[in-house]
Parts: structure tokens; C-alpha cells; sequence
């Protein structure tokens, strides 16, 4: 794996390139959320960062904005980040409702100094949806949020879960008969986890462009949290283990929602010691 002590500039500007690519076809599909959005991500995030009226929030890679959307209505006032200029845009076109709650803002989480310049221990609480395994680095991440948000204050992460959804993650399926009747078993099988490098990879059918996915153990991500300062008390690992039909999943052959005790997101509470 590569040391987060090592910049990646090019690697970096790569990845800002291909999220611009895809930032039309990704908003489209994405609008307001889909069924990992509203049904996974969205929700459990909401739980570990318990906001309250009035409090003043930072998200990092805002997307197309449907999380700053969401808990704006709550009545935080939202500064939302990105650092994708075509992702901005897409996000700052569908904020009609909220425009008195939400401000959108460029800038490369990849980049201590940039998150800082927001003002130290400004923010109630922060938040990074589904976003962290798409950055090349994250020490600088964590250094920028421990000092931005106020002590006490919390910061919200989720991604795709290191254990089972990475890009050496492998979907089985096998068929046995149970009393004479035919019965799938879903699993899920790991060729890598502890030493991985950038993987392209596809988050949506159809994309213009893969992305690249930097997978990270979990001693590899807390730890860069731990190392920031920053304290974990919260953890869920959301998963489809409820009746659902699967009609929304697209064009996957075999879908997530099938693996009902096998979390694809993790979803983390960091605290800011007091």
C-alpha cells in the first residue's frame, strides 16, 4: 500500500479529471439519492451526527450536494466542498430550496491548509459520505477536520466497507436443494485487504471514466484518525437485511441487496476531545 506520508499530486490531479468526466452522468443518476443513498448511507449518517438547528456543518466531497440537501432542511447551515469544479456546479444548479443554508466551496481535501483556511473550530460537526476510498491521501483529511471543527464536535465519515466491498472483494453464489427446494447462498470472497494500491474500478454502469479506489485497512484509516487526535465513538455498518425487492438495482447482475448480512458501507463517529 502506498505510505500516506507520500503525496500523490499526479495521482491526485488524475482523479480530479475523471470526477469532472463523470460529474453529468454521476448527477443524473444520482439526483436525489439512490438506494444506497436513502437507505443506507443517508440514514445511518444522520443517526452518528445527531444534528440540531442552528449548527454550522462542513461536508468534504459534497458530490452533487443530495446530502447537503438533505439535512439542510433540518434548518444547519451547510458548507458544502468539493473538489471536482463540474461537480460543484451540478450541485449548486439543484439548490433552489435551500440556497439561504447551503454554501458550496472548491476545495482539495487532499490539502491540509485549505480545509484550515475555513476557520479554526468553526464547524458544530463535519461529514464524508462515500468519498474517503477515492482520495489518495487522508492524513491530510484528518489533520484539517481536527482542527476546523469545535471541541466536542463530531465528524462523520462513511465508505465503502474495507472488509467486504473493495476491489478485491468477490461476489459468490451457489445453489444447493433443501427439501426439495432450491436455496441460494450469497457471500462474499477477499483475494486482498492488508497491502492493496490503487485499483480503477466502477462505481456506476455506464460511467464515462473509472475511477480509481484506494482501498485502506482498517488499521491503515483509524489509525489516521487516531494520529490526528481524533477519538472514535460511534459504528454501523448499514446493509439491505430487510425486506426490499431489489427492483431498483439497475442493471447489476448480482446486486448488494441480496446480501443481507454483509455490510457494503461502513459509516464512522470521530470526536474532537473537549
Amino acid at each position: 500500500m502506498t505510505s500516506e506520508n507520500t503525496t500523490q499530486p499526479d495521482l491526485n490531479e488524475e482523479t480530479r479529471n475523471i470526477w469532472d468526466q463523470n460529474a453529468a452522468f454521476w448527477d443524473e443518476r444520482m439526483g436525489d439519492g439512490n438506494d444506497f443513498q436513502r437507505l443506507l448511507v443517508g440514514p445511518a449518517s444522520e443517526r452518528l451526527l445527531n444534528l440540531q438547528p442552528g449548527e454550522q456543518v462542513l461536508e468534504i466531497s459534497c458530490g452533487n450536494g443530495v446530502f447537503a440537501r438533505h439535512i439542510a432542511r433540518i434548518g444547519v447551515q451547510v458548507v458544502a466542498t468539493d473538489f471536482s469544479t463540474q461537480m460543484l456546479e451540478r450541485a449548486s444548479a439543484r439548490n433552489t430550496e435551500y440556497s439561504d443554508r447551503i454554501t458550496y466551496q472548491l476545495l482539495d481535501a487532499t490539502h491540509e491548509d485549505e480545509i484550515v483556511a475555513l476557520g479554526r473550530e468553526r464547524f458544530d460537526a463535519a461529514v464524508c459520505n462515500m468519498a474517503i476510498m477515492d482520495m489518495a491521501e487522508i492524513d491530510p483529511l484528518m489533520r484539517g477536520i481536527r482542527q476546523v471543527v469545535k471541541p466536542g464536535g463530531r465528524f462523520v465519515f462513511s465508505l465503502c466497507h474495507p472488509c467486504f466491498n473493495n476491489t478485491g472483494s468477490v461476489h459468490c453464489v451457489e445453489e444447493t436443494t433443501v427439501d426439495g427446494n432450491i436455496v441460494a447462498t450469497y457471500a462474499m470472497k477477499t483475494t486482498t485487504y492488508l497491502h492493496t494500491g490503487p485499483q480503477k474500478g466502477v462505481a456506476m454502469i455506464g460511467q464515462p471514466a473509472s475511477q480509481y479506489y484506494f482501498d485502506r485497512p482498517l488499521h491503515v484509516l483509524f489509525n489516521a484518525c487516531f494520529k490526528a487526535g481524533m477519538v472514535l465513538d460511534g459504528l454501523e455498518e448499514p446493509a439491505f437485511n430487510y425486506p426490499y425487492d431489489g427492483s431498483k438495482v439497475g442493471s447489476m447482475v448480482i446486486s448488494w441487496t441480496y446480501y443481507k448480512e454483509i455490510p457494503p458501507v461502513l459509516v464512522a463517529r470521530l470526536r474532537i476531545p473537549g
